[in-house]
């Protein structure tokens, strides 16, 4: 029943009901003061207009922290105007703004009973106007009071509705207005999602290849550093370089998650030799076939998923293949087209479902291509289909 308000907010609603009720009140006392007898009956209906006031302005001053209690108060200081004998007064414009309140900010019930308020209310007033106060037109004929009553009915609802309906339309703003800014923050947490998702699927690519290449150079300079001095030396070399650029690829990536700054520097086809090389050096000299070649400067998303995919299907192989390695690449004029074959070595099982083969499999969808990676006899063949062109 009681809605959460801010401080500031009630206070400039309590401060507003308290100039309205200063404002209106004397003017609805003065309003019936010439037309009454004995000074008693003025004092009397004075006190009414002032108890009916309060209520009425009070409950405008809960409109918004409580429109259930503010209708509840505005009903009351009603009753008590009709119960003193008083007819319309200019305290009722509270009873308009309560009515607004409870279609703007009432709960479900709260808004139909505002609306059922409305409507009882101007029924209850045209009758008390009519057969209490004696307001009727021509000659106040029966004729002429069911005339009366009627026109009235039809303004005092018109009044009340009124103030409910541009509530009713300020409560549909306020629910529009939510519903925006949950839309915005789920698109904002989804956007960040997929950024979380790509900065970790590079990650993941970057560190899974850097880390098989060093493993095999660090095998092989284990093994030659009694007979081949010179070539442990080399591959020493070798896994200081990979791991320099692995440590710059995933300071980049964190830069990026800091402080999202936009994607930096991405792979390109130009970096394809030296991800070969990397391969070479760790043991493994895979064969390439480029067939057609590329009939121009494809796009950067179409550079960066032909990247990574190699790259992660070459880490397959360094991790688990036995060192025969083909790659195809079919630059055709709507699609591009990657085969990679490795040898499975001798008691390696490689998995079609792990975070690798994942990642490529997305990063082909991205792009809106396919990948499949399974197991053929001794081979595990990956294969990817990526649009590029007029049917990208």
């Amino acid at each position: 029943m009681i809605r959460p308000l801010s401080r500031t907010a009630l206070t400039l609603d309590i401060v507003g009901a308290a100039l309205l009720f200063l404002v209106f009140t004397p003017i609805s006392v003065a309003f019936y003061g010439p037309v009454t007898g004995s000074v008693a009956v003025q004092g009397a209906a004075a006190a009414a207009v002032v108890g009916a006031g309060l209520l009425i302005f009070g409950g405008v001053a809960i409109g918004r922290l409580s429109p259930a209690l503010a209708l509840i108060a505005a009903w009351l200081g009603a009753v008590l105007q009709m119960f003193a004998g008083l007819g319309p007064l200019p305290i009722d414009v509270g009873i308009l703004l309560v009515l607004y309140a409870t279609s703007a900010w009432g709960s479900r019930a709260v808004l139909w009973w505002g609306f059922g308020s409305a409507l009882f209310g101007g029924f209850v007033a045209a009758t008390f106007m009519v057969i209490v106060n004696g307001v009727a037109f021509g000659s106040g004929s029966g004729w002429d009071q069911i005339t009366a009553g009627s026109l009235l009915l039809v303004l005092s609802i018109l009044a009340l509705g009124f103030a409910w309906v541009c509530g009713l339309l300020w409560r549909v703003v306020l629910r529009a207005r939510r519903t925006r800014t949950a839309q915005l923050q789920a698109e904002s947490l989804a956007a960040e999602e997929q950024e979380r998702v790509r900065i970790a699927r590079d990650m993941h690519d970057i560190v899974a290849h850097s880390l098989a290449v060093v493993i095999a150079q660090a095998d092989g300079a284990r093994y030659a550093a009694a007979a081949k001095p010179e070539m442990a030396t080399e591959a020493l070399g070798t896994i200081a370089q990979t791991a320099r650029g692995a440590l710059s690829d995933v300071r980049l990536l964190l830069t990026q998650l800091r402080h999202r700054q936009g994607d930096g520097p991405q792979p390109t086809l130009a970096d394809l030799e030296t991800l070969f090389a990397q391969v070479r050096q760790a043991g493994i000299e895979p064969r390439i076939t480029v067939d057609p070649t590329p009939p121009g400067e494809p796009p950067g998303a179409i550079q960066l998923a032909v990247y990574r995919i190699l790259q992660e299907a070459l880490t397959n192989a360094i991790r688990h293949g036995d060192g025969a390695v083909d790659v195809h690449l079919a630059w055709l004029p709507d699609r591009v087209e990657i085969q990679v074959r490795n040898t499975v070595g001798s008691g390696s099982s490689q998995p079609s479902g792990g975070h690798g083969v994942i990642g490529m499999r997305e990063r082909a969808q991205l792009v809106g291509g396919s990948l499949q990676a399974e197991r053929e006899g001794a081979q595990f063949v990956v294969r990817a289909t990526l649009p590029i062109g007029e049917g990208a």
